[in-house]
């Protein structure tokens, strides 16, 4: 007896997909593939959808970028009960709970220096910066500016020490660094030759702090009389 024919699939809209699960298939692709690799097509073939499915959702890979940063700030950067009482020990506070968290997860880092990607959940910790600089007697233009320096030095210094620790797990070879500073000239060189022999563990240090308070401390160094 003849079986009947297969019902014929009828074209359609792709399978309905959440932004839950774009953001966990991206979260994969990021952690697995880095920034760099992550795009509307691969994502798309990720959680077997298509490109023209994902912009139903979000509209491009900036977007989608935005969307990870708020859902990791979301879960991660809590605002601390209370903050110091003086200006200067506020703005070192704020920054160094943004620094805490985007540590633990460097290819935030990399997607924040585009420059024109922010989160909301963030601004919070870029208001009290801001604002403890306007408070240290710095204009709101200063202010601005005082931020911007603050944000290259978190950033800069998170972005560097993650590529040298994926260096060192890659290779445990002794550095092109070590060998620089092996066999340097003392009379042209007298400081450098002083601290050769600990350079790569004075480098290794976490002096971010301690870095940001002196750097807190110049930005508002003319105002000194002002905002403590």
């Amino acid at each position: 007896m003849p079986q009947p024919p297969a019902p014929r699939k009828t074209p359609g809209r792709p399978a309905r997909i959440s932004r839950e699960e774009i953001i966990g298939a991206a979260l994969r692709l990021l952690d697995e593939e880095g920034v760099e690799r992550l795009t509307m097509r691969r994502l798309a073939t990720e959680i077997g959808s298509t490109p023209m499915a994902l912009y139903h959702h979000v509209r491009n890979k900036d977007e989608l970028l935005v969307l990870l940063l708020d859902d990791y700030a979301t879960r991660t950067l809590r605002r601390p009960e209370a903050l110091p009482a003086g200006a200067r020990e506020r703005v070192v506070a704020a920054a160094d709970a943004i620094h805490a968290v985007l540590a633990d997860c460097p290819w935030i880092v990399a997607v924040l220096t585009a420059d024109d990607l922010m989160s909301r959940t963030a601004l919070w910790f870029v208001e009290q910066i801001v604002a403890g600089l306007v408070d240290c007697g710095l204009t709101p233009d200063q202010a601005v500016h005082g931020y911007r320096a603050i944000w290259h030095y978190t950033a800069g210094e998170i972005m560097i020490r993650a590529a040298a620790a994926r260096r060192r797990a890659d290779d445990d070879r002794p550095t092109y660094r070590a060998a620089v500073f092996a066999d340097l000239d003392a009379e042209e060189l007298p400081r450098l030759a002083q601290v050769a022999g600990r350079w790569e563990s004075l480098t290794a240090q976490d002096t971010y702090l301690s870095g940001l308070r002196a750097l807190v401390d110049g930005l508002t160094g003319s105002q000194a009389g002002t905002g403590r």
